[in-house]
């Protein structure tokens, strides 16, 4: 995943590299970019006011501009695909009202939230948009706008029900031949094959590597329960009507380990009382909610775990699970210098121990410093989410958040 993941961010990059090469270059002349060369005819393709087709140094004829196109819309879509793991149908589906905003009661914080349509199992939900969703989001929104207020509105085509849908603002859209269309699960396909081509990835015969947008949906299930996810709230967050569902996508153990999980499960449940599953009660979800009030430090936030207190002695300098944001910057570089002082007047006063527990804490600083130049890189490379104006009209769906929760028009 890593290496697709790369890939497809270096193949838009010099996609576009390309075309800005070539909006530069007159009509007849012939230009040089990443150390291909490139021949613009005289009366070339245009694209919105702009040649879009070259001839390059076999005398093929390319269009730059429909490759910066399916570039784009792999790399859009790997993206989403890795970080929510949602159906085909439902990432086609997605428009710009799907984009909502969940206001903490506690806080005020707005939380960004991505609303899947209910789909194969008519099961609607909720999930988190993280800042790295949050930057694919808005690149595709500042594209399908193209300088306009709105996204255009487009109908679609329900191959399951057979049925035109209303026309919305999906995500998924393009132009072809001056009209906005949604962009077609054929298209989509060939752009991740396209990447994976580009990638050289191979299985385990040695044969180039066939993906589907589906694997993308079995990885992340596999990778959440990995990293400790409990499998039930997989099963809500991917959507499925059985926990059963949910375990037969993740690939981590083979099926008789599987089968004897859930057998455990099964007995351990038959002894405990029922009153364990019942609902959530009022005093329960505030005790929810104040556990994560309490994970907020002077540097950043706390990433253990609900119900779950501190093992490491609130050495949160040195915490794999402390998370950092750009506002912590500042007070890390203070911690970071005060610890080489320390540093260099223990080597003075031949203090072995206290240099090597230093070292330690100022490893953890570097390192937590440089992941807050990593994120800001990102960021800067981005454009801003740009959710639009938001009404008085208060939506509630099955997956809870209350009046808080503005749907965006």
């Amino acid at each position: 995943m890593p290496t697709l993941v790369r890939v497809a961010d270096r193949r838009l990059k010099e996609a576009r590299a390309r075309l800005e090469a070539l909006h530069t270059a007159p009509l007849g002349s012939t230009f040089t970019v990443l150390g291909e060369g490139f021949t613009v005819p005289k009366g070339t393709y245009r694209r919105g006011g702009r040649p879009t087709r070259v001839y390059d140094a076999t005398g093929r004829r390319r269009d730059l501009g429909a490759e910066e196109k399916q570039a784009f819309w792999a790399w859009a879509t790997i993206e989403i695909l890795r970080h929510v793991g949602i159906r085909i149908e439902e990432l086609r589906e997605l428009s710009h009202h799907s984009i909502i905003r969940y206001k903490l009661p506690s806080t005020g914080e707005v939380v960004p939230l991505l609303q899947i349509a209910p789909s194969k199992t008519d099961a609607e939900r909720l999930l988190l948009v993280n800042p790295e969703l949050a930057d694919v989001l808005s690149a595709i929104i500042s594209r399908v706008r193209g300088g306009n207020e709105s996204i255009p509105s487009v109908s679609s085509y329900d191959e399951h029900e057979r049925v035109w849908n209303p026309a919305m603002p999906l995500l998924y859209q393009w132009t072809s031949e001056g009209e906005a269309r949604q962009i077609s699960q054929g298209t989509i396909r060939r752009a991740i094959s396209e990447t994976l081509e580009a990638s050289g990835l191979t299985d385990v015969t040695g044969r180039p590597l066939k993906f589907q947008p589906h694997d993308f949906r079995r990885i992340f299930i596999t990778d959440a329960i990995l990293s400790g996810l409990p499998p039930h709230i997989a099963q809500i967050i991917a959507g499925h009507d059985s926990i059963n569902t949910t375990m037969g996508y993740n690939a981590v153990y083979p099926e008789k380990a599987i089968e004897a999980h859930r057998s455990f499960i099964a007995r351990r449940r038959s002894l405990r009382p029922l009153e364990e599953y019942r609902a959530v009660s009022d005093e329960e979800w505030e005790e929810f909610l104040a556990h994560f009030e309490r994970r907020k430090l002077a540097l950043g936030t706390c990433g253990r775990a609900y119900g779950t207190d501190c093992i490491h002695e609130h050495a949160c300098v040195r915490c794999p699970v402390l998370i950092v944001g750009p506002g912590e910057l500042a007070r890390l570089e203070e911690i970071r210098e005060n610890l080489n002082s320390r540093i260099i007047e223990a080597e003075n006063e031949g203090w072995i121990g206290e240099v090597e527990g230093l070292s330690v804490s100022l490893a953890a600083a570097e390192e937590k410093i440089a992941q807050i130049n990593r994120s800001q890189e990102l960021k800067s490379s981005s454009v801003f989410l740009g959710l639009p104006s938001v009404h008085d009209l208060a939506v509630r769906t099955e997956a809870g958040p209350g009046p808080e929760c503005q749907k965006s028009t």
